[in-house]
């Protein structure tokens, strides 16, 4: 025989209910500052391009022989005038150390003490023109502008310019690699999963042994290089930056030369493979007067480097001084074995395994992310690079790491790290935007900070807006820019140009930078950039003209509707791949600056995550229809753009290939556009009937829907495996669509549950006695002892059959019954928490435990329920994201109720079945650190990562890309030990529990 204990006393329960209230506030409170949505109005440039009128070519200068020295460079400029004369339809003249009978194009060197680098002058004097300089520099850009502008079929001088010395605005002006090094793989590209980061040009030659690199593939790349040098240098750039630092480097300076790589070590020898055969081919840049970086990311480690500065310095301590004394040994070394390299270039904002390079084990990682860390390395390298008279350039670019994670975007970071910090060799390099390559966005205002030597930084094939395969002419954004710069800072002193970097390798369409695919289209921001640099008051739209007669045609009329489309593009870019309502706006979200595009996650994945469309509608206030109407005004201009294009006379164009393949993107981008505006007017609209129940918005969001399925299924079918205009991947959209379409079904099956819930507590008052007993298992625990256990097989069967149907199906609808993973984890909790409290109770009856139990569980169902049922779990998701007040007082009761399980749970083993109150209590806390630590087990051995990424596979909360091209733990910061602590904190509440449950366990209690 057995007897209840005494009822817990009313202030007890008040304040342990006061307590799970408070800690579900703080949870709450939590969650709200981690989720932190919030915006303001962003200063985005306004934008005015317009097309240069109608122009009549000007007759190209019918010229025998352009004079040059026999200088390669000079040979080379000489040779790209020559060969403008011949593209103009004349015959080529010779190139030549001296003039042959008739007129020339002359070169000649002439002391011009306030002469700045690279100026010039050309004098015309009836068919003769002369270029004069004061070296060779200034030879090679004088005869490079000639060319330039006979190819662009001006004048050879411009008006009012004959003899007038012309000097750079810009005087290092900087580019990529190009294409050089990557090979046009159709299956790797038609594939579109490889989001590889490596840059790394030598890679292709690469040998996992002795000789370690490959001749023909050296011989290859070379070839490669040397065009694209040529090229550069054609366009006005004076300088190129080359991925590599640490497979050049031997660290024979360290201690006795084989510290850091011990005898034998194939590093070394690689090394030397890799200097002996890529030195000859990166020098030809140094023999045409192009400045040579290396660019590499820090820290930079191999396996054997990485513990010579554990093992030295106790650590990664990159503040320490012994870890850079390191480095500078390797610096050293590099400009003694390359002594052309002008300079290391230093990124400290990326890094990881995606950035490394197939066959070798040289990786990167984010390490340098202090203050102190970042000026120690600096000073290190610089006073490396000062003795041997290089350079060092810093990137500010970082990504949100530590404290200087907002050093690219905050002057007053830029001013806590950087200040003071003045050495003629160090050169600060930052992007133009505030953000990265983005429209929508703010000059950065970090850019008239310092005190430093700066250099700005573009991208030509514009990674996010289609890797350019759309038409995007950013001259007059560039113009802009550059103006708005040198007005600021006067230490602004050149530009860093990417023809071809940024985001993955294999990406988007398979255009390889002078070389494969349609890379004409992007020449376009190369172009005029360098001619910025040069001139930043040039007339863009003149510039534009000009790219179009040397690319595509000598035709007035050709030249010019190439000119009115390319005015139309920016605007169709903008609004056709950015929601503006949502996009003029800088908004912070998880902690993180989201970027202006969002709804297309990283590069070409329309999304279909709550979190991004719920918060992309919030921060939009309304202006559903203006976004709308974007995404049709949008698709509007990229026709007007192909009927301007497909208009021109076939004839007019020196290459049918190239008028053929623009039409063809211009075809693209139509249907690109409406597909995307299909699914932008689905997605807002499904959102704006979530947040307003609105009918005509109901009805609007299922018709855009089916627009969208079928303008899909005609983009796949036009574009899926084209390596030249890929298709879009709407896997995440569609992912999306799906569980709104459930939406309206969910709303139902969570009604039907609450009318369930309500029938069981009907039955209840009207003397059911499973009912009963849910009922005070979940408001009165400390009754249900008094409750006795009923005779009716039915009750003992329904006290725990109602509750385990409700919570499976409100979860289930929670997750669109689409999220085995989610049901998993929340259904496994409740059931390893009951199958503890079952133990204990051991062969007593166990109806009291079920009762509390699933009381407990229909009352946090009625919660989750309540916020499903009005518009189903996409309503439910877009409080969450989007409405604080809600999200805080749905958390706070939710964790409360969470915690009640608890609480009521030791009263019910207290009061029904007699355990002593640390025995109630210590069963109820190894049940519940036994459900923790099972279930974070099961996920740490998944692993974190890839846990997350099932998980949100199947809930489309966050971007589905996200895991897949950055990683859910690394863009949130999540611990990837945070599975492991869990189930340690779990293993603490069972062992805290066994140890508070030892003792006497019970005393007697009536029957």
């Amino acid at each position: 025989m057995f007897h209840n204990r005494r009822p817990p006393r009313p202030l007890s329960l008040l304040a342990a209910v006061l307590v799970l209230l408070l800690l579900g506030a703080g949870v709450a409170y939590g969650v709200g500052d981690a989720l932190g949505l919030s915006w303001a109005p962003a200063t985005v440039p306004q934008e005015h391009p317009s097309a240069a009128p109608v122009r009549q070519a000007v007759p190209a200068p019918a010229v025998a022989t352009v004079v040059v020295p026999d200088e390669l460079r000079l040979a080379k400029a000489g040779a790209a005038v020559a060969d403008a004369i011949a593209a103009r339809g004349l015959p080529r003249p010779a190139v030549a150390a001296q003039a042959g009978t008739g007129p020339a194009v002359r070169t000649r060197i002439e002391a011009a003490p306030d002469a700045a680098p690279e100026s010039y002058a050309v004098a015309s004097a009836g068919a003769d023109v002369t270029v004069t300089a004061a070296d060779q520099a200034g030879l090679a850009a004088g005869l490079y502008a000639v060319a330039d502008r006979i190819r662009s079929g001006n004048a050879p001088v411009p008006p009012g310019e004959d003899g007038k010395l012309i000097t750079p605005r810009l005087g290092l002006r900087l580019t990529d690699a190009g294409s050089v090094g990557r090979e046009p793989d159709a299956a790797a590209f038609a594939a579109g999963t490889d989001y590889s980061l490596n840059t790394d040009i030598v890679g292709q030659a690469l040998l996992p042994r002795a000789p370690w690199v490959d001749a023909a593939a050296v011989e290859r790349i070379g070839t490669q290089f040397r065009q694209y040098v040529d090229h550069a240098a054609a366009q006005g750039y004076n300088g190129v930056v080359l991925p590599g630092f640490l497979e050049y480097v031997t660290f024979a300076g360290v201690g006795d030369g084989r510290a850091v790589y011990p005898a034998g070590d194939p590093h070394v020898d690689r090394a030397k493979a890799l200097v002996a055969a890529f030195g000859p081919v990166f020098r030809y840049a140094d023999d045409m007067g192009l400045r040579v970086f290396l660019l590499t990311d820090m820290l930079a480690v191999s396996p054997p480097l990485e513990r010579y500065l554990r093992a030295t310095t106790g650590g990664l301590d990159t503040a320490d001084p012994r870890l850079w004394a390191v480095y500078q040994a390797g610096l050293s070394e590099l400009f003694q074995s390359l002594p052309f390299v002008d300079g290391l270039m230093v990124r400290i904002g990326e890094g990881g395994e995606v950035y490394a390079q197939n066959g070798w084990d040289f990786s990167s990682k984010i390490a340098v992310t202090t203050d102190e860390s970042v000026r120690a390395m600096l000073r290190a390298l610089l006073a490396t690079a000062g003795q041997a008279g290089k350079d060092v350039i810093f990137r500010t670019w970082t990504v949100g790491v530590g404290a200087v994670g907002d050093l690219h975007t905050n002057p007053e970071s830029y001013r806590q790290v950087l200040g003071g910090l003045d050495d003629p060799h160090l050169i600060v390099s930052t992007k133009y935007t505030l953000g990265d390559f983005y429209s929508h966005l703010p000059l950065n205002t970090t850019l008239a900070e310092g005190t430093q030597r700066r250099i700005v930084e573009f991208q030509a094939r514009r990674e996010f807006e289609a890797f350019g395969s759309l038409p995007n002419d950013l001259g007059p954004l560039h113009q802009q820019a550059l103006r708005e710069f040198l007005a600021a800072n006067p230490r602004v002193e050149g530009v860093w140009n990417w023809t071809q970097d940024g985001g993955p390798l294999r990406a988007g369409p398979m255009s390889l930078y002078l070389r494969t695919g349609f890379w004409q289209l992007y020449d376009l921001n190369t172009y005029t950039t360098a001619r910025l640099a040069w001139n930043p008051d040039a007339d863009p739209a003149q510039l534009t003209a000009d790219w179009a007669y040397r690319t595509f045609s000598a035709d007035p009329a050709t030249v010019a509707a190439i000119g009115q489309a390319m005015a139309l593009s920016r605007e169709a870019v903008s609004k056709g791949l950015y929601l503006g309502p949502y996009a003029d706006n800088s908004v912070k979200a998880l902690g993180l600056e989201p970027p202006p595009m969002m709804w297309i996650f990283e590069w070409d994945i329309p999304t279909g995550d709550s979190a991004a469309l719920d918060s992309i509608y919030a921060v939009s206030a309304g202006r559903v229809d203006e976004a709308v109407a974007e995404g049709e005004q949008a698709t509007g201009l990229a026709r007007r753009m192909r009927d301007l294009v497909a208009a021109t006379d076939p004839a007019a164009w020196r290459d049918p290939e190239l008028r053929k393949r623009f039409t063809q993107t211009l075809d693209y981008q139509v249907n690109l556009f409406e597909t995307l505006g299909a699914y932008r007017t689905a997605v807002l609209r499904h959102t704006q009937w979530l947040d307003t129940g609105d009918q005509a918005a109901y009805d609007a969001w299922r018709q855009a829907e089916t627009t969208y399925r079928a303008a899909r299924e005609l983009h796949n079918g036009r574009y899926r495996g084209n390596v030249d205009l890929p298709a879009f991947n709407f896997t995440a959209a569609d992912l999306g669509a799906v569980r709104a379409d459930r939406d309206p079904a969910m709303a139902w099956v969570a009604r039907i549950l609450l009318v369930l819930i309500a029938l069981v507590v009907l039955w209840g008052w009207r003397g059911g006695r499973a009912a009963r007993a849910l009922w005070l298992g979940a408001t009165r625990p400390w009754r249900l002892a008094d409750l006795p256990t009923p005779d009716s097989r039915l009750d003992r069967v329904l006290v725990w059959a109602i509750p385990a149907l409700v919570l499976v199906a409100s979860r289930a609808a929670l997750t669109w019954f689409a999220a085995p993973a989610h049901l998993l984890v929340t259904l496994g909790g409740w059931l390893l928490f009951a199958l503890v409290v079952r133990l204990i109770v051991g062969r007593r009856d166990p109806f009291h435990a079920w009762a509390v139990i699933g009381g407990v569980a229909l009352l946090r169902s009625v919660l989750l329920l309540a916020a499903l049922a009005t518009r189903g779990p996409g309503r439910y998701w877009f409080n969450f994201w989007t409405d604080p007040t809600l999200r805080f007082a749905y958390i706070t009761v939710a964790f409360a109720a969470f915690g009640w399980l608890f609480v009521a749970t030791a009263l019910v083993l207290r009061t029904r079945y007699g355990l002593l109150r640390r025995r109630a209590v210590g069963t109820s806390l190894a049940a519940a650190g036994t459900a923790l630590a099972a279930l974070s087990g099961l996920v740490a051995a998944m692993g974190l990562e890839r846990a997350l990424t099932i998980w949100n596979d199947q809930m489309a909360l966050l971007p589905w890309g996200l895991s897949r091209i950055l990683g859910i733990t690394v863009y949130l910061g999540i611990p990837a030990e945070l599975p492991v602590a869990a189930m340690i904190a779990g293993l603490v509440l069972l062992g805290a529990g066994a140890v508070i449950s030892v003792g006497p366990s019970r005393v007697p209690a009536r029957p």
